[in-house]
């Protein structure tokens, strides 16, 4: 007679792992429900997120909206917003794209420090922006007094001024997610198109801008929706004419002040936007792992 029948490793990768599990995915870790101390406040931060949004939603004069949307002032804003917001991302992809290989691809002393300094824009209060765009391109500015004497160039308080304060908040979002892109390419590409006697501008404008189109869309993308949403730094730089400097959330905050209904009504514009850019950005940061 022989003995109980041992089972060989052979045996057991065999067996399923579990009812219902399908080849290739993944295990989740065990677990006994959500710990209380963690669901309070990971409720609570998803209710401070959403209430207001909702707030929105609920007090928004949903009757009264198409009016609201229909006045001439509320489409010459939106008008505007749209039109610097994209002049604004296109001139962030033509100094951006470049900028953001320069940090992924070469290797300069201080190139931590201009990394630094390309992000300050994004911790940097708008306000304080502005200001500093005031000092530099202002009419007495550092560079800005030889603009108005040389080509008489006045940026400030004018849609170009617009633009430029725009772009100098939005840029850095475009710089960011090319850079990331970048770093994650392969550079072999390039390598091989230089050993067939490419220059290394044509292997990156033919080989390596093709790869990282994704992460330059992305970018784009955001940096336009960080240029539609921009006020501090355009309502110290800019002002808030009607016609020339006044955008979506400028609008907003004067209306604020007489209409709040006006108010609530462009701001369901912007909050539009906001879930668009979302929906257009799902599948490169909203996929489910």
């Amino acid at each position: 007679m022989t003995g109980p029948r041992e089972s060989t490793p052979a045996a057991k990768s065999t067996r399923p792992s579990g009812p219902g599990r399908t080849r290739g995915s993944r295990r989740r870790p065990p677990g006994r429900g959500v710990p209380l101390p963690l669901l309070v406040p990971a409720v609570l931060g998803l209710a401070f997120l959403l209430v207001p949004l909702l707030a929105l939603l609920l007090r928004a004069p949903w009757s009264d909206l198409p009016a609201q949307l229909g006045s001439p002032e509320v489409w010459q804003a939106l008008r505007l917003s749209l039109v610097c917001a994209t002049a604004a991302t296109a001139l962030s992809l033509l100094l951006g794209v470049p900028l953001a290989w320069l940090l992924a691809r070469t290797d300069f002393p201080g190139r931590g420090l201009v990394r630094a300094l390309v992000t300050l824009p994004l911790v940097l209060p708008p306000v304080v922006g502005g200001v500093a765009l005031l000092l530099a391109l202002g009419r007495n500015g550092v560079v800005g007094q030889w603009l108005d004497s040389w080509f008489g160039i006045t940026l400030p308080f004018s849609t170009a001024g617009v633009v430029v304060a725009e772009t100098f908040v939005a840029m850095p979002f475009l710089v960011i997610s090319v850079e990331g892109t970048l770093r994650a390419a392969d550079p072999r590409f390039e390598e091989a198109a230089a050993t067939l006697g490419a220059s290394r501008f044509t292997a990156f404008r033919r080989v390596t801008l093709p790869l990282i189109l994704p992460g330059v869309a992305a970018g784009a993308v955001l940096a336009w929706a960080r240029a539609l949403g921009e006020f501090g730094a355009t309502i110290t730089f800019a002002g808030n004419f009607p016609g020339r400097t006044q955008t979506m959330p400028l609008a907003v905050y004067l209306a604020l002040q007489s209409d709040p209904a006006a108010a609530i009504a462009l701001s369901l514009v912007l909050l539009a936007v906001s879930v668009a850019v979302l929906a257009a950005l799902r599948d490169r940061w909203m996929r489910t792992v």
